[in-house]
Parts: structure tokens; sequence; C-alpha cells
């Protein structure tokens, strides 16, 4: 059996462990430890699927150039959108806190979590509808340096073998936190049907029903056509 092997624009193990229970075999997840000098790309797009093509197509120019043993570079964006606040915290999710201060990089969790809970502070529950949402960019490894023979098409052949795949988790935000499982917005978050948070779930059931593994699913049976 054909092995593919897969480079995730990570560094987060948790989230690398779960595309691969999710994916399984015969797929070889790779993340960005095992590429210490890989570019770090300035994720400023104004939605998900941006920032994950931008990560995933900067990756892929910078790895044509090492020539690496891999067959894909998948990148994903996801975070948490709030109808009570316009869709906030959105792109900026994992830096919410730190946008009241103006700092560079993400907020802990603690931070973020508790930003949102002051911003939610009286609305009632009937009010407190959310999803989390989730985008994952798809991109081959091309071997050499690939130039554009159009003249006047300043596209690259790498963004228009670029694929997209969305996933989505409805359900509310909670007035206060239970669980202690997961990350992030985990232990707020009630997805739609159940009466527990992503903070009380087990992966396992996690996985089956959370924005990502949705991407996910929809990335393993695009692969699984492509390999045929």
């Amino acid at each position: 059996m054909k092995m593919t092997r897969i480079l995730i624009a990570t560094r987060n193990r948790h989230k690398v462990a779960e595309i691969q229970d999710i994916l399984g075999a015969p797929f070889l997840m790779h993340d960005l430890a095992d590429f210490p000098e890989a570019p770090v790309t300035i994720e400023d797009a104004p939605d998900f699927a941006g920032n994950a093509v931008k990560k995933a197509t900067d990756l892929a120019r910078w790895l044509q150039r090492q020539s690496p043993e891999l067959d894909y570079i998948i990148a994903d964006d996801s975070g948490l959108e709030v109808d009570a606040l316009n869709g906030a915290p959105g792109v900026h999710s994992a830096r919410f806190a730190a946008l009241d201060s103006g700092k560079n990089g993400n907020s802990s969790d603690a931070e973020n979590n508790a930003k949102l809970l002051r911003l939610l502070s009286g609305i009632p529950q009937a009010r407190r509808k959310a999803r989390f949402k989730c985008v994952i960019a798809l991109v081959p490894v091309l071997g050499g340096e690939i130039e554009n023979a159009s003249p006047v098409c300043y596209a690259q052949p790498i963004d228009f073998l670029t694929q997209t795949f969305e996933g989505t988790c409805e359900g509310e935000i909670l007035e206060m936190a239970q669980g202690k499982n997961g990350f992030g917005y985990d232990p707020l978050f009630v997805p739609e049907g159940f009466h527990k948070s992503f903070g009380e779930l087990s992966e396992i059931e996690k996985n089956r029903i959370s924005h990502r593994s949705k991407a996910v699913q929809k990335l393993k049976e695009f692969l699984a056509m492509s390999e045929r």
C-alpha cells in the first residue's frame, strides 16, 4: 500500500494527532517541528479560507526548493463565530484577548474565554448561538523551481492546484466553563444536539462531530479519489 506523506503546517501536536486519527492509514503526518527553518506566514486574511490558503501556499513554494519526500501540504485556519458578537472572535479567535492590549501573538485560553464571557454577560442563552468553523487548504508538493510561463498571468501553478475543505459545528456558548478536555473555547461551547460541552466530550465523541473532523473527512474523500 502506497504511503501518502503529508506535512501539516502547524506545531500543535494535538491538531496533528486529531488529523492523523481521522485520516488513518495510509497517510503519514509530519509537522513543522520537522522543518524548523520553514517561513512563518503572517495570517492577515479576512477569513479562514484566506489564511489557510496563504499558509499552505507559502510553505509549498518554500518546499519546492527543498525537495522533501512529501506529497502534500495541508494548512488550516479555524475559530469561533458568535452571532451576538457579529461573528467575533472569528479569525482572531486565538488572539482575541490580545487585541485589547495590542500585543503580538496569541492569548492564553483562559484570557480568551474570560473576554468572551465578559462580552456575553447579560445575554440570554437563546441569543448565544455560535459555531466553530474550520477551513483546510491542500496543496501538492511540486518538485523543483516552477516558473510561470505566461507573461500576463501572475498566478503560479500551485495556486490553481490548491483545494479547500470547510467544516462547521453549530452550537451555543455557556455562561460558565464546563469540562477540562480539549483546548481553546471547548469548555464554553455546547454543540447542537448535546448537553455536554466540547470540554466534557471524549476525543472520540468530539472527533465525530467537530468542525475540523468534518473538514478532514472531506479532505479524506478527496485524497481517496485522487489516489485511484
